[in-house]
């Protein structure tokens, strides 16, 4: 199997990933669409011109990839998505130790994000 092959076969996996992640609460989609772009860029034009150009994930992978930027839009998006799962979290009771585990990992995540420029 050749490295093209694989490149591939990793982009591929990244979008059904990412493409779960629509679906699924706690699974990211962008940044497995990033990955996508990334692994495409590696083995084929044709794909990862087909990610880019594509109407709703395009233009966050472009902003992305020239300027390491996210709008704030999805910056807000994430804050409220990251909060409720906090939340769901309080109300289901987990343990204080968890609590405080996901608390700094969640508060680094959204440090990370709010750092990032604007498009």
């Amino acid at each position: 199997m050749t490295v093209r092959v694989l490149w591939i076969l990793f982009g591929f996996f990244a979008l059904a990933l990412g493409s779960l992640g629509v679906v699924l609460p706690l699974l990211p989609t962008v940044p497995f669409f990033i990955l996508a772009a990334f692994c495409f860029s590696k083995s084929s034009a044709q794909l990862h011109n087909w990610l880019l150009s594509h109407p709703t994930f395009g233009p966050i992978i472009t902003d992305w990839q020239t300027n390491g930027a996210i709008s704030k839009w999805s910056k807000t998006l994430a804050t409220v998505s990251i909060i409720a799962v906090f939340f769901l979290s309080l109300i289901l009771g987990a343990k204080p130790s968890i609590l405080a585990i996901q608390f700094i990992v969640l508060g680094c995540v959204l440090t990370f994000i709010w750092s990032r420029p604007n498009p």
